[in-house]
């Protein structure tokens, strides 16, 4: 479980948000919705200490992150996959030495154990023939896809995805939606989506955080996001070309 407790940053004179408090339960997808510049990828990259804040405290599995120690930090990043919202992927090289690349340099595993695992982890993404090919020879859904496997090929516990359908077309945001619920049941994975696309939060999450005015303006399940009566929510959903 992650948990944040009255949470602040500033970049300067420049307030992002404050006393920002939530809990993120095991086993759970949360979406973190809200305009550009609200902070929702500052905030993400709180959760597994790439960014400190300037009050507050995050919790991961009753660990206080900002107060371990750098070999304890190290340990706590294992516990988080990412996918980037570029994907991040190196073009140099294959799909399958991209998806490899973190368990060369954070494991022991042998090279007929790496080659299983990235096979593994190939088949979960439904991209089980596409290992020798460049990623830059990849469409733009599959480079995500490889993206993912990547992101859980070290077995974490939480899995961070930013802006996961962002630049897709309408058909491959849906493969990717349907991606995002096969690893969370799948691999009982906790999940959390930062997102402007309101059909991928109607999809795939189980709870909704709406960064606004420099604060968490609401947090909620899905079922209490379509009976609010919040208005600065209501406004932000009802921009989206989808209905609420």
């Amino acid at each position: 479980m992650i948990k944040i407790e009255h949470l602040k940053k500033s970049f300067g004179e420049n307030l992002v948000w404050e006393n920002v408090s939530f809990e993120i339960k095991d086993s759970e997808t949360t979406a973190i919705i809200g305009r550009s510049g609200c902070g929702k990828s500052v905030l993400m990259k709180h959760l597994n200490a790439l960014m400190r804040p300037d009050e507050g405290r995050v919790f991961v599995d009753g660990a206080s992150v900002f107060e371990l120690s750098y070999v304890g930090l190290r340990r706590l990043r294992r516990k988080f996959g990412v996918l980037f919202q570029g994907g991040a992927l190196f073009d140099s090289i294959s799909a399958h030495e991209n998806i490899a690349f973190p368990l060369r340099h954070f494991t022991k595993k042998t090279e007929s154990e790496i080659r299983d695992r990235v096979m593994e982890c190939l088949d979960l993404v439904n991209l089980e023939d596409i290992g020798d090919k460049s990623t830059a020879e990849l469409s733009g859904g599959m480079r995500k896809r490889v993206g993912v496997a990547r992101a859980i090929v070290l077995e974490p516990d939480y899995l961070l995805y930013d802006e996961p359908t962002s630049g897709l077309d309408p058909e491959t945001s849906n493969e990717i939606n349907e991606l995002i619920n096969h690893m969370a049941d799948a691999l009982n994975i906790t999940s959390v989506v930062i997102t402007h696309d309101m059909n991928s939060v109607l999809e795939v999450a189980d709870n909704v955080m709406f960064l606004d005015n420099q604060r968490l303006e609401w947090f909620g399940t899905i079922d209490e996001l379509r009976e609010s009566d919040n208005v600065r929510l209501c406004s932000f959903t009802k921009a989206s070309e989808y209905t609420i």
